[in-house]
C-alpha cells in the first residue's frame, strides 16, 4: 500500500515546477507599469491596475509583502504539500487533500478555463513570482515557483474546505492498514469555542438616513484574511477581507453592493456505505443490479525528513460517489461533496463585482458556495439572505446525517436546489436579516423562512444559537440604525447564555441549607451575580466568575452540581489570580508576539485586556480565548477577525478594523496597530476612494519599485 524511497531534497514533486528563467520577466514588467498600490495609514493596500488582471497581480505583490509564509502556507494546505515542509506526521493531512486535489485535473480546468480567468490566473501566479524574484532572501518552504492552475485549488475562501469534514486518523487506518489512532488529547478540554461568523443587513426603512447597511464580521482565526481594495478601469472596485493567497475579496462591499459569508448548517456533504466485491481483477462494488469496478490512482506523498525527503505511495479507491476515506462495520465508506473548482472560482470572481440585486442573483446560479450562508445589502435598498448555494436534492426518506446504503440508487443525488427553493429572503417586511452560522428559522424575525417547509438536510440545527438569541434581542423594533449604532449592536455586551442559567444558580444558593459549608463560602459571589446585568466588561468581576462557572459546570446538572461548580470557579480564580474577585479584563487578553501562524502566549508579555467573551455564552462580538501550558491568563486566537459596517447610498461609507494589524512583520509599526481599537471595537474610517486617501498616504509605489 505504501513505499518508503529516500529522494534527494532538491528534487521535488513531480508536478511542482521549479523556478524558471526570466521567461516571465516581460508579462511582469507589463503589469507593474499598469499598477499603482497606494498604503494608507494603516498599510491597508489599495491597489489600482489599468486591467482586472493587473489588480489581481498587484494585490497578490502587496499580500505576500505582507506575509508570504501565511500565503505559501495556505497553498501547502490547499494542495497538499504540508509535508514537504513539515514531516511526515503531515502525510495524511496531504493525503486527504490529495483525494480531491488532483494537479492534473486542475491544469485541464485551467485549460477550459475562459480567457478572462485565464488572464486573472496569470496574473495571480505573476504577482507572487514577480515577489520572489524581487526578494531573493525570502525562501519558500517548498513552493519556489507559482502556476496559474494553483488557483483553482483554493477556490471558494472559506477557513476550511469541505473535505476537511474526513477524519484523519480514520482515513490512516484505512490506507496505513493499521487501527485508528485514539483522538489526541485537547488541552483544557471542557473549553469549546462555536465556529462561525456574524451578518446583518438593515433596510432603508430602519436607518436613520434611509440607506441599507451591512454587517460584516467573520469570526475565524485571527490573522487569516488581510484587508485590501482592488480598483481597475474594467469597472473593478472592491473592499474587504481576502483569504491570504486569494485574488477576490471573500467578504466585502464595491460602490454599490455588499456580502457577508457565515458558515452554514446544511447538510449537503454525504458517506456512502460501499458493498465491495473482490475478484482476481479488481476490486468492485455493487450499486442496484451492478457490480461495478472501482476507480484506483496511486498518490506520491513526499515529506522532509531530517536527511532530505522520502515519500509515501498510495493507492486509492474511488466510486462514482466519490474517494474511499474509511470502513466502517465491514463496508467501505465513500464521500460525495461538491466539486466544482473551475465555476466556483468564477462565481468567487463575478460576486465582487455585482453591483445590483440582480448582478448578485446571476453568480448564486452557479451554486458552488457549497458552506456558506450569505447576507447581502445594495444602494438601491435591497436586502437579501441566501441559504446555502449548493443544496442537492435527496429522498427525504433517508438520514442523510449518517452514511447511506451505496448500493442502492434511491440515494443518488438529484438536482441541486434552486435559489427559491432554499430558504431565501429578498426585503422582508421587518426590515432586517441576520445569521449568526445558526438555523435560517429567525433570519428576520416574524418573516423568516419556515422550517416545515423544508426537508430536513437543508439545515441541520436543533436549536436557537445564543448569539441567535441575542441577535433577536437587538435587532427588532429599531428604526434609526446608523453606522455608529451597527457597531454599537455588533458589540452589545449583554450574554443571554448566563442571562437563562445564572437565575438557577442563584436559586440554588437560596435553597440551600444555613449549614451547609458553601452557603457562607459563596455567598459574596452569589450577591455580585445576583446584581449582575449580564453584561461583560473588562471591569466586570461578576463576568469573569460567571465564564470559569459555565466552563467548570461540565455535564452536571442540578443544584448541587452547579454550587459545586461555582465553589470551583471561585478557587481557580483565587490560586491563578490572588482572589476570585478579579476583572474580567485582567483575565481575557489579546496577545500578539511573534509572526507565526501559531502563536505562542506569555503572561510576561504585553497584551490588551479584551471585554468580550466566547461566543458560546451569546457574545456577538466574539473572542474564543483560553489558557495555554504555563499561562494563567486567557488568549484568543479566534473569534472577530474582521469587522465591517457599510453603508450604501450614493456614496458608500464604511469603518473596519482587522485584529492585530495588517503586517505579519514584529518589526512592522503595523503588525499591532489595531489591536487596541479591535479589543474596544472603536473602527476606523475606510477610505474607499481615492480622494479619501488625500493625507492618509504612507507610500505610494509600483510593484517592485
Amino acid at each position: 500500500m505504501k513505499k518508503l524511497v529516500l529522494i534527494l531534497a532538491a528534487v521535488g514533486v513531480s508536478w511542482l515546477p521549479q523556478t524558471p528563467a526570466n521567461q516571465d520577466a516581460a508579462a511582469w514588467e507589463a503589469h507593474v507599469q499598469n499598477v499603482t498600490i497606494i498604503r494608507d495609514d494603516w498599510r491597508i493596500a489599495h491597489v489600482y491596475g489599468k486591467t482586472d488582471a493587473d489588480a489581481v497581480f498587484g494585490v497578490m505583490y502587496a499580500q505576500a509583502e505582507d506575509d508570504f509564509n501565511r500565503v505559501e502556507t495556505n497553498y501547502l494546505d490547499a494542495i497538499g504539500l504540508r509535508a514537504e515542509a513539515d514531516g511526515e506526521t503531515e502525510v495524511y493531512r496531504d493525503l486527504r487533500v490529495r483525494l480531491f486535489v488532483d494537479p492534473d485535473d486542475m491544469k485541464a480546468q485551467y485549460q477550459k478555463a475562459p480567457q478572462w480567468l485565464k488572464a486573472l490566473m496569470n496574473a495571480y501566479a505573476d504577482g507572487l513570482n514577480y515577489y520572489l524574484s524581487t526578494h531573493p532572501t525570502v525562501a519558500p518552504r517548498v513552493i519556489k515557483h507559482f502556476e496559474p492552475w494553483m488557483a483553482l485549488s483554493f477556490s471558494d475562501g472559506s477557513i476550511g474546505p469541505d473535505f476537511e469534514r474526513v477524519n484523519l486518523n480514520q482515513l490512516e487506518a484505512f490506507y496505513g492498514k493499521k487501527p485508528a489512532a485514539a483522538e489526541p488529547p485537547v488541552e483544557n478540554v471542557d473549553y469549546t469555542e462555536p465556529t462561525g461568523s456574524n451578518g446583518i443587513a438593515i433596510a432603508p426603512s430602519n436607518t436613520t438616513a434611509h440607506h441599507a447597511l451591512l454587517l460584516i464580521n467573520p469570526h475565524t482565526s485571527f490573522f487569516f484574511r488581510s484587508e485590501a481594495q482592488m480598483v481597475s478601469d474594467e469597472g473593478l472596485n472592491a473592499y474587504g477581507a481576502l483569504t491570504w493567497g486569494q485574488f477576490f475579496i471573500y467578504q466585502g462591499f464595491n460602490d454599490r453592493a455588499g456580502w457577508m459569508h457565515t458558515s452554514s448548517g446544511v447538510d449537503n456533504i454525504d458517506e456512502y456505505l460501499e458493498t465491495v466485491v473482490k475478484k482476481n481483477d479488481g476490486v468492485y462494488y455493487k450499486y442496484g443490479t451492478e457490480e461495478r469496478p472501482m476507480k484506483t490512482r496511486t498518490i506520491t506523498v513526499p515529506y522532509k525528513t531530517a536527511t532530505g525527503t522520502a515519500q509515501k505511495d498510495f493507492t486509492v479507491y474511488y466510486t462514482h460517489h466519490g474517494p474511499i476515506v474509511r470502513e466502517a462495520n465491514g463496508k467501505w465508506v465513500s464521500i460525495r461533496l461538491m466539486q466544482e473548482p473551475l465555476k466556483a472560482l468564477i462565481q468567487s470572481y463575478t460576486r465582487i463585482k455585482a453591483r445590483n440585486y440582480k448582478a448578485f442573483l446571476d453568480t448564486m446560479a452557479l451554486h458552488t458556495n457549497s458552506s456558506n450562508n450569505t447576507i447581502y445589502a445594495d444602494a438601491d435598498g435591497t436586502i437579501a439572505y441566501f441559504h446555502s448555494n449548493f443544496i442537492p436534492k435527496r429522498d427525504a426518506r433517508f438520514d442523510w446525517t449518517k452514511p447511506v446504503d451505496g448500493s442502492d440508487p434511491a440515494t443518488e443525488w438529484k438536482d441541486v436546489m434552486s435559489v427559491d427553493e432554499t430558504p431565501h429572503l429578498l426585503n422582508p417586511a421587518n426590515g432586517w436579516i441576520y445569521n449568526s452560522n445558526n438555523w435560517p428559522w429567525s433570519a428576520a424575525g416574524p418573516n423568516s423562512p419556515k422550517q416545515a417547509d423544508y426537508p430536513a438536510y437543508v439545515d441541520r440545527g436543533t436549536e436557537e444559537s445564543p448569539r441567535g438569541k441575542h441577535a433577536l434581542r437587538v435587532l427588532p423594533n429599531k428604526k434609526d440604525f446608523a453606522l455608529e449604532s451597527l457597531v454599537a449592536a455588533a458589540y452589545d455586551s449583554y450574554l443571554p447564555w448566563f442571562a437563562e442559567q445564572i437565575p438557577a444558580l442563584v436559586k440554588a444558593w437560596d435553597a440551600m441549607p444555613a449549614g451547609n459549608p458553601l452557603k457562607e463560602k459563596l455567598s459574596d459571589q452569589i450577591a455580585l451575580l445576583r446584581a449582575w446585568d449580564f453584561r461583560w466588561g473588562v471591569t466586570s468581576v461578576p463576568t469573569s466568575l460567571a465564564v470559569y462557572w459555565g466552563e467548570g459546570l461540565g455535564r452536571g446538572t442540578g443544584d448541587d452540581a452547579m454550587l459545586r461548580a461555582l465553589s470551583a470557579a471561585s478557587d481557580k480564580l483565587a490560586a491563578d489570580f490572588g482572589t476570585w474577585n478579579t476583572p474580567w479584563g485582567d483575565i481575557n487578553r489579546f496577545q500578539r508576539l511573534t509572526g507565526d501562524i501559531v502563536q505562542p502566549f506569555n503572561d510576561a508579555g504585553p497584551s490588551i485586556p479584551v471585554g468580550f467573551t466566547s461566543s458560546r455564552w451569546g457574545s456577538l462580538a466574539s473572542f474564543g480565548a483560553r489558557t495555554y501550558k504555563g499561562t494563567k491568563k486567557m488568549y484568543g486566537t479566534t473569534g472577530n477577525s474582521f469587522v465591517a459596517v457599510v453603508e450604501f447610498g450614493d456614496r458608500v461609507r464604511a469603518r473596519a478594523v482587522s485584529a492585530g494589524g495588517e503586517s505579519g512583520d514584529p518589526k512592522s509599526p503595523h503588525f499591532n496597530d489595531q489591536a487596541a481599537r479591535y479589543s474596544t471595537g472603536n473602527l476606523r474610517d475606510v477610505y474607499f476612494y481615492r480622494s479619501q486617501l488625500e493625507g492618509h498616504i504612507e507610500r505610494q509605489y509600483h510593484p517592485g519599485r
